[in-house]
């Protein structure tokens, strides 16, 4: 028994590491937020051995750590999507590649009704509206009845309803909800994939003209990290930022 109870922190131990390392590759953490996770768990692992060695009194801890375990349970998987967004502002100008236009850490989309820009750093969205009674306004301005009454506007144009679609997923994910059930059933004209061009390529990747094969790799991969749809990005954006990746590696 006395082998057990000294074999059994350290198995509890190596298990919350191996599970650790298994998040952080899932969810693509830094360095520094792995520490940190780790530092969490072992803390409790601290207070969990405390407890049934009998050194802390379980009803002074047993609220708050029902609390906090109730909590991680609920809202676990939401707060891992988020970890790899929190990273310092600078790491991401000093090291991400930068774009003629948007500037460093933020990507550029443009299509004929919107001038939409990415923030690496955060994965926050914005626009401008080009056409219709809404130019020259924001979408960041635009009330949810106003982006649908846009949206009715660009149906016609694939790229744009797409990419409005992406933004309304993004800030509004229940707006589906309050669209017009006639509307949701009208046909959507098919992407085009062949319109894509290298300057159009370079501004979504935030990449100079002449980057190389690994400097577009790179940009990909930081992008896809933050907007891919098992991370609460969209399909259309995923499938830009591959085409514009697709686009510049046949050049290189």
């Amino acid at each position: 028994m006395i082998i057990l109870r000294l074999l059994a922190p350290l198995v509890l131990a190596w298990l919350a590491y191996w599970g650790l390392r298994r998040l952080s590759q899932r969810y693509s953490l830094t360095a520094r937020q792995f520490k940190w996770l780790v530092g969490l768990a072992a803390a409790l692992l601290v207070i969990m051995v405390l407890i049934v060695m009998g050194r802390l009194p379980v009803q002074a801890l047993a609220a708050p750590f029902l609390f906090l375990l109730t909590f991680l349970l609920r809202n676990g998987h939401w707060l891992m999507r988020i970890l790899p967004m929190l990273r310092p502002k600078y790491q991401s100008q000093s090291s991400s590649p930068r774009g003629d236009s948007a500037g460093p850490g933020v990507s550029a989309i443009n299509t004929r009704w919107l001038a939409m820009e990415l923030t690496h750093s955060t994965g926050a969205m914005d626009g401008e509206v080009l056409a219709g009674r809404f130019a020259g306004k924001q979408l960041s301005t635009l009330a949810l009845e106003d982006l649908l009454s846009l949206a009715g506007e660009c149906r016609q144009d694939a790229d744009s309803i797409q990419l409005l679609e992406a933004y309304l997923d993004r800030m509004f994910p229940d707006w589906q909800a309050h669209a017009d059930a006639d509307s949701s059933e009208q046909s959507r004209p098919a992407s085009s994939d062949s319109m894509m061009t290298e300057p159009l390529a370079l501004e979504i990747l935030g990449l100079d003209s002449g980057a190389s094969r690994e400097a577009i790799t790179t940009a990909h991969r930081r992008l896809m990290q933050k907007m891919h749809p098992d991370r609460g990005g969209s399909d259309y954006l995923a499938q830009r930022i591959n085409q514009a990746r697709d686009f510049l590696l046949r050049k290189a």
